[in-house]
This record gives structure tokens, sequence and C-alpha cells, in this order.
């Protein structure tokens, strides 16, 4: 492996959720530890499993691996992390402030901004620590601290006179509020993780377009603040041995087109490439694979897996029962939102509906295949660059006008914040919510529970909306109609994987603070569905299994969609979505 060359102390890995940085970086940890390294493995992933790879308890304190002499764990818990910081702001104003307020500043330190900061003050005693330094040879972070927070920390000035001389509204430099530590403390952080002899960055993607993006901007981010260089694992590439079925074929096509059109600053980087695994990289003998082609052994013959009859043709069917509804299609980045959103929606047109399909897909060629083709469907596209662009720029003209110059810097960097992007496009999908009355309006992406419950404990929109029609008026505002179940259905799309099955739990969860509850999963391109030919691959939708099971103990409605040897694109491939029954094997 090119990123274990000459390794420095500090390893970090990240990626988007799903991809295996957390297999990448326990075979990291092992590698090193049996060429006699004395090594420390740390997550902080929310959705870290590190005690399930390694089959223990870690949490919050340092445990050896039995198994690996030189080898340690610590799991930092985020969530733990951040009620614990969020406890040390709150405490001092709990019951000397209203309960509207208080709840403001709740929600204001519920969002990730607030989980990230917080673990960053876990980890910075391990960049600084002398202690540590001396017992271990090497620390390897599962996920790194994103650019937006090491900017943070970089402001000139202080934030909490920022914040107490109430010169802004801020997402983000609330919960930097928290920080005990001196300035000097993080400055020796950031610069341990700009030193290439101390600090490397590996990123971790799979070989598909979304999941490369996504580290192309992590990279970007953090090159632009002076952390260097780089190295790009590509993981889970399909290997030989899954034979050439229909699926394999077309699975293979996909991943050379994402990788034949990788990113130019990405292309730059040194590279390694591993072949996905017949079966899951848990226990040490696994891991000890991982880099290491060829090294799973033949796969034996498998039994067919038996998958739910589920077809995705069952949630058309009910949802136009009502004739008309908002439909929000929702999950993390590359699980397949915008096909399961643009399959609903040309279901629903060609049952005679009128639908309105609107989507923040960068990528717009659904917008643009299905665009004027379908008798009553409309296609819209919500420009995420130019509703953020336009948000910013008004934000800075009125409450950045009267700030000195650290003012404007520390407003200018929240308004980066991941939060501040939601606000932005939700001004914009609030337009479509009001049209979901008189017809349907299926909407892939949309915003997140922590969005919604921010702009509802700040009164915001029932301040505004007040004002616009008067108090002696009733109004509903977009949140009231979220919160609707007659009106919006809520869909959580997955895949039938560990972490991002994980990951659409907490978005219910987030949801559910904000008084929505989802009406259904879909878990997509499921090989399970697919019955695959190959003992490889159906050693690989038996690993699906479990992740299915999941889904059904915590969804109301669940529909699964199998992979597909051709990419559902254009109204035909997209209407045959809903008409695929998943029949059991």
């Amino acid at each position: 492996m090119k990123f274990l060359e000459h390794p420095p102390r500090f390893l970090f890995f990240t990626g988007k959720g799903g991809v295996g940085k957390t297999s990448v970086a326990c075979a990291t940890a092992i590698e090193l530890a049996e060429n006699g390294r004395r090594v420390l493995l740390v997550s902080t992933d929310p959705a870290s499993n590190i005690g399930q790879v390694f089959g223990l308890t870690i949490g919050n304190t340092v445990t050896p691996i039995d198994a690996i002499s030189g080898l340690w764990t610590l799991e930092i818990d985020p969530e733990q992390a951040a009620d614990a910081y969020r406890e040390r702001i709150i405490a001092p104003v709990r019951g000397l402030l209203p309960d509207r307020e208080l709840a403001s500043i709740v929600e204001g330190l519920s969002g990730s901004c607030t989980t990230e900061v917080a673990s960053f003050d876990e980890f910075t005693n391990l960049l600084t620590d002398d202690s540590l330094l001396e017992t271990y040879d090497h620390i390897v972070f599962d996920t790194a601290p994103t650019g937006h927070t090491i900017r943070l920390l970089q402001l000139p000035g202080s934030w909490t006179e920022f914040l107490d001389a109430g010169k802004g509204d801020p997402s983000c430099l609330g919960p930097l509020s928290g920080l005990e530590k001196h300035k000097a403390v993080y400055a020796a952080a950031v610069a341990a993780l700009a030193d290439p002899d101390r600090t490397r960055l590996v990123l971790v993607a799979r070989a598909q377009a979304s999941a490369l993006a996504e580290i192309d901007r992590t990279f970007g981010e953090l090159h632009q603040i002076g952390i260097p260089g780089g190295y790009v694992v590509i993981n889970g590439v399909l290997p030989d041995k899954a034979g050439i079925e229909p699926i394999a074929t077309a699975v293979r096509n996909r991943e050379a087109a994402a990788l034949n059109h990788l990113p130019a600053s990405l292309a730059a980087l040194p590279t390694d490439i591993l072949e996905l695994k017949a079966g899951n990289m848990m226990g040490v003998g696994a891991l000890r694979t991982l880099f290491r082609a060829g090294t799973d052994g033949d796969t034996p013959p498998q039994s067919m897996v038996e998958v739910p009859d589920a077809p995705l043709g069952r949630f058309v069917d009910e949802l136009e029962q009502t004739g008309h509804g908002l439909v929000l299609c929702m999950g993390k980045g590359g699980v397949g939102k915008t096909t399961i959103a643009a399959a609903l929606a040309v279901a629903l047109a060609e049952r005679g509906h009128p639908v309105h399909l609107t989507t923040t897909d960068p990528a717009a060629h659904l917008v643009d295949t299905l665009h004027g083709s379908l008798p009553g469907l409309r296609v819209s596209r919500i420009d995420p660059v130019e509703a953020i662009a336009e948000y910013r720029d008004n934000v800075m003209a009125t409450k950045g006008k009267n700030l000195d110059d650290d003012g404007r810097a520390a407003l200018a960097e929240d308004l980066l914040s991941p939060c501040t992007d939601e606000v932005a496009v939700f001004r914009q999908f609030s337009k479509a919510v009001h049209e979901s009355r008189h017809e349907f309006v299926v909407v892939d992406t949309a915003p997140t529970g922590h969005t919604l419950l921010l702009l509802d404990a700040t009164g915001s929109y029932h301040r505004e909306i007040s004002r616009q029609m008067g108090d002696s008026m009733s109004f509903v505002t977009p949140l009231m109609r979220l919160q609707d179940p007659a009106l919006t259905k809520v869909l959580l799309v997955t895949l039938a994987e560990t972490t991002p099955v994980l990951e659409a739990e907490g978005l219910q969860q987030d949801l559910e603070r904000a008084g929505i509850h989802p009406w259904g999963w879909v878990v997509n391109n499921s090989i399970a569905a697919a019955h695959p030919e190959t003992p490889f691959l159906q050693a690989r939708a038996a690993n699906e299994a479990t992740q299915i099971a999941e889904v059904f103990a915590r969804a109301d409605r669940v529909a699964i969609v199998p992979l597909l040897a051709e990419e559902p694109v254009g109204v035909d491939k997209l209407a045959a979505l809903t008409a695929l029954a998943s029949q059991p094997a």
C-alpha cells in the first residue's frame, strides 16, 4: 500500500459513510502493529463499529487488542461527547432564560457541527499530549475533522466575545463557545495536522461518482487551509471472481466510468485500489486480507437468500390514495435518493396525477431526461450553489454590515456550515411544500430534522409570516405542513449495509425530534433482491440479510429495490422500478 510507505505518527482516514473507512483504518493499525510498532487506533465516527470488528466492547477507554501485540483502541463516542459539551454550555443559564429561548439554544447545539467540535475537543489531547506521543509510535484516526471545523479553530479574535456581544446568530460559533482549552492548544493541534512529517491524510472512497466527489471536496477544503498532500484509497472494487453475469458486468462498467472521470486533484495523488471481499471485514483474520488481492480464497456455493416481498410499487398504491401530497426522499449521499424520487414521480404521473418533481441533485441528468417527456410531470431543479450564495450574501449585507473585521470573518466562516446550506435550500423548498396542497410534490434531498427545529425554535418563519398576515389571522408554516402525516410522507432511502442503515436510523431520530415520523424506508440496490448466480455475489447477498432485518424492525413499511444491470435513467426504466416485484427466492 502506497499510503503505508514510511508512515508518519498520525494517520487520518476520512470519506463518506459506508465506503469502508473503519475497515481500512483497522487493517492499517494491524499492519503497523504486526511490523513491530506500538499503535493506538481511535474512532470519532458516529457510526463506528470498531468494537464489532474486533469482537470487543471498547468505549471511551484505551483497550488492548489481545490478538495483536502492540495494538490498543479507543472509541470517542461523539454523541456522549456532544451531550457533555452541551450541558457545560446550557447548565449556567438553565432556569434563568425563558423556555422558548432555552429551546433555541439547545437546538442550536444539536447539529453535526456541535458533534464534530466536541469530538475535536476530545482528540486534541491525542495530537498534543507528550506522554501519549512517548507511548505510541502511531495514532490511527478513523474519521478526520473537516476543513470547516479546522478553519473555525483558526479564526482570529474570540468566539466567546463575538457571541456575548450579540454580533451574530450563528450555528457553528455557538458550539465553539464551550471549548475550554486555550487557543494555543488548538493551534498546536492544527499545526500537527498541517505537518506532513507528522500527519498523513488518507481519503477513502468507493469507485462511485458521489463518494469520489466527497473526498475531492474534503481534499480541497483541507488543502485550502494548509493541510497538504494526501493519499487516495479506492475500496471495494469488484474482483474478477465475481464472474460475468449481467449484474457483475454492469457494476464493473460503472466503476470503470467513475475511475476514468476521477477529479484532476485526486488523480494527482498516490492511489491504492482494494478489491471487494466476499465476506464482511469482521475479525483480525478477515482484516489481514484487506490489503492483499485474492487472499479471501474461493467462495463456496451459497444457498439463495430469501428476500421479503416488498416492491416499490406498493408505495405508489398507498401514496396515490389522497390524490395529492408531499413526498420527501431523504438519506445520505450515494444511496439513490434521486432515482427513487424520480421513479415515484413517474409512476404517479403515469397514473394520471399532476406531479412536480424537484431536486437538488448536482447531476441533473434525470431532469434533462424527464423534462417535458411525460404528461402531467413537471420537473425543476433547485441549484444549491445559487441558493446558498444568495442567502450568505443577504446575511453578510444585513447582520455583517456593522461588524469589525474579526466579526465579519467569524460570521463568514459560520455561514459555510452545513446548517447554513440546509437553511438556504429550505427557503426554496418551502415553495414546493405550499404546492403540495393541490398536487403531488416529490422532493429529492430534504432538510434534516435539526434544520427544521432550528428554524422553528428561533421562530423565524412564524414571525415572518405573522408580520405578513397580521396577528389576527391564522397561518400554517412549512414545518407545520411537514408534521402533518396526512399531507407529508417522508421516505428514508438506504443501502443494505451497516453504515448507511445506522445513518438512516440517526436521521429518523433527528426527524422525530422535529415531530416528523418517517412513513417508510426504501432499501436500494440490493444484491440479495437481484438473486445473483455466482458464489461471490451470493456471499455478498447473504451479508445483506442482517441489515434488511434491521430495517424491517425500525420501519412502518419497507420497499426493496434490486441492484439492476442497467442504470434506471429515462422514463421507461424509471417506470420499471415501480413495476418490479421482489418475489421471495
